[in-house]
């Protein structure tokens, strides 16, 4: 008989104890709660670490690994997960912080057969819209993919075809023996795009799971619009080092992914967006962020 499943949910965090506790009781309320929990901090210089490790009575064994260093949430990931994954468990939930599942969300992903060759995710709902997080590319049916705002425009069925999940994203063993790490040195906003790409890009399959739920807050100032036929998301007023890593990533991925050309299409269309959106003063930042996605040269800021 094979051997009951050890599930080991992973998130990194830094200075937001109250958050991070948060997550933990969500995942301790499961209805089939994991039966590991790694939280990697990022080197806080508040209570996050104390008040976690003061947490009791978790159906679950609650590791916090201290990080030598902040290596934001890419780097964070990359560490718990490989921690969890040498701990024995056969499949990583990858979570964020301030993503908290609702109680039966793991128990609907791993309803049914167990595939270790797909990458199943639960679907994330933004608290103040009732959407999701972040639009779901799902298949359309034609050989495609189309993008979805909410669970009423999805198919039927409790499990649907879709493509660059991460939060939220059940990856078992089989598929990281393949895909390899979490690319640390991204640091925040596009390991959340360069991991799902390389798993589809090994051949593994992903699925929105219809029962699985998680309250994710999404941005509230998002502006979504389309340069020579691409379409674009853009959060106004972005703090600079956050829009650094977003395009410097981008830009670096997107070389990977299409190429030169399609690398400088990126890299015009966040210059002609951040301009129009947030004034001339963002320039600098911009040509420096894609300077170095063009060049390679990832690691912190």
């Amino acid at each position: 008989m094979p051997h009951p499943l050890k599930i080991a949910a992973v998130f990194a965090t830094m200075n937001r104890s109250d958050t991070a506790v948060a997550c933990v009781r969500a995942l301790a309320a499961q209805t089939r709660p994991p039966e590991l929990v790694v939280v990697a901090d990022n080197v806080s210089t508040d209570d996050t670490v104390e008040k976690l490790r003061a947490l009791t009575d978790l159906p679950f064994e609650l590791i916090v690994h201290p990080m030598n260093e902040n290596r934001g949430n890419a780097g964070g990931v990359e560490e718990a997960m490989e921690l969890a994954f040498h701990s024995g468990a056969d499949a990583v939930w990858i979570l964020d912080d301030d993503s908290w599942p609702r109680p039966g969300c793991l128990a609907a992903m791993l309803e049914g057969e167990w595939d270790a060759q797909v990458v199943r995710h639960a679907l994330q709902i933004d608290p103040l819209s009732c959407q999701f997080t972040w639009p779901l590319q799902i298949e359309d049916g034609n050989g495609g993919w189309r993008l979805v705002r909410s669970e009423a425009e999805m198919p039927n069925g409790p499990k649907i075809k879709s493509r660059i999940s991460w939060t939220g994203a059940l990856l078992p063993r089989e598929v990281r023996e393949v895909v390899g790490p979490v690319n640390g040195e991204l640091f925040i906003r596009g390991e959340d795009e360069e991991y799902p790409w390389r798993i589809e890009q090994a051949g593994f399959p992903q699925e929105a799971i219809r029962g699985a739920m998680m309250d994710h807050p999404g941005p509230q100032n998002v502006i979504h619009w389309k340069f020579l036929g691409k379409s674009f998301f853009f959060e106004k007023g972005l703090a600079d080092w956050k829009l650094y890593y977003k395009v410097r990533n981008m830009v670096w991925l997107k070389k990977r992914q299409r190429g030169n050309h399609h690398a400088l299409l990126m890299a015009t269309a966040y210059l002609l967006g951040a301009s129009f959106i947030d004034g001339p003063q963002r320039l600098p930042l911009l040509v420096r962020a894609i300077r170095n996605g063009w060049h390679g040269r990832l690691g912190k800021m």
